[in-house]
């Protein structure tokens, strides 16, 4: 097939999309596809400035919210007619919120993941909560701020999550321990997205699950290094976390966390895969946390790791990928 991998985006998950970006094209090469690597902001990136590119890595922190922000996000049609099909290895912002997605749709281009809806209900944590409960997912209390102090308390209580509504890979998200904290908590997130989610902390073990064609891959479980929670430093940074693969739980634990990975899927409409994240209490309670319907690609990202867990290597993952797309989204003239 001839695929163009669409990468970069405006997000502050810029970088990471390159580095997924990185991986599947030279997976997709490898398997003999002829693949092309397109910059939204670029357009299509000839092989030095490809290299140049893949070169870089990922920083500690996310890239300045003001160096990515006024980057334009260009889907041409004309440049990407002559594919078999589009490789979304964006993350965040308009390229995992179902704008791309409704934009190739319009031009007719396939494109692998969720279609545009699929990707908008996973992208708004708030609305994607609503769907874990109707679908009897499990998921920590929430308020959206801006909500009085005493509601706070009463609702959430303290120790509490603070995370933009629209965003990933944990950036903006804060740990707050009291009522002196949250303020700052707030303005920080309220930085990366209009809409903030205060939600109840759940102390206890992070676990993932990937979804593989209707299917719950491996469970995996990650202990940061860094801190409590798997921030962006501990996702992106060797040695930032330990991450298991299968994890160490019983086998009751292990099909009620695929059990609710699938759920999540469904209900959101997801297609072809995602990865689906949680909180295990001390009681083996087990409470969703949010589903990436884009999930990384990196050569750290943990889809892979739970594909690879049940023999799937990464080749192999992302053609099956790209051949589960162009099943359900079909090439068509214009």
């Amino acid at each position: 097939m001839k695929i163009a991998v669409l990468l970069g985006g405006d997000s502050m998950e810029r970088d990471v999309s390159i580095a997924s970006a990185a991986q599947v094209v030279g997976a997709l090469r490898s398997r003999g596809h002829e693949v092309i690597a397109y910059d939204s902001g670029r357009g299509r990136l000839g092989r030095d400035d490809e290299q140049h590119l893949f070169a870089g890595k990922i920083d500690k922190r996310p890239p300045d919210k003001n160096q990515v922000a006024g980057l334009p996000t260009v889907v041409s049609a004309p440049d990407l007619a002559e594919v078999d099909l589009v490789f979304l290895a964006l993350h965040g912002g308009r390229g995992e919120d179902g704008t791309v997605q409704a934009l190739l749709d319009l031009a007719g281009i396939p494109y692998t993941g969720s279609g545009r809806l699929g990707s908008a209900l996973g992208w708004d944590k708030d609305v994607a909560k609503r769907l874990f409960l109707a679908a009897g997912v499990p998921t920590p209390d929430w308020l959206m701020a801006p909500q009085p102090l005493d509601v706070v308390e009463q609702r959430i209580g303290f120790p509490l999550i603070v995370k933009p509504n629209g965003q990933g890979s944990t950036v903006g998200l804060t740990l707050v321990q009291n009522r002196k904290e949250l303020d700052a908590a707030l303005k920080l997130a309220a930085t990366y997205d209009a809409d903030v989610m205060i939600e109840r902390y759940v102390a206890g073990r992070e676990l993932t699950v990937g979804v593989l064609d209707d299917r719950a891959l491996a469970v995996g479980e990650i202990i940061p290094k860094t801190g409590p929670i798997f921030d962006y430093a501990a996702k992106y940074q060797a040695g930032g976390a330990e991450e298991i693969f299968p994890a160490d739980i019983s086998s009751e634990q292990t099909a009620r966390a695929q059990d609710l990975a699938l759920r999540v899927h469904r209900a959101l409409k997801l297609d072809v895969y995602s990865r689906v994240d949680f909180r295990m209490d001390a009681e083996g309670g087990i409470w969703c946390l949010e589903v990436n319907t884009l999930p990384g690609l990196t050569s750290a990202s943990l889809l892979p790791r739970a594909a690879a867990a049940v023999g799937i290597s990464f080749p192999e993952l992302v053609e099956r990928i790209c051949a589960s797309s162009l099943a359900r989204r079909p090439k068509h003239k214009r």
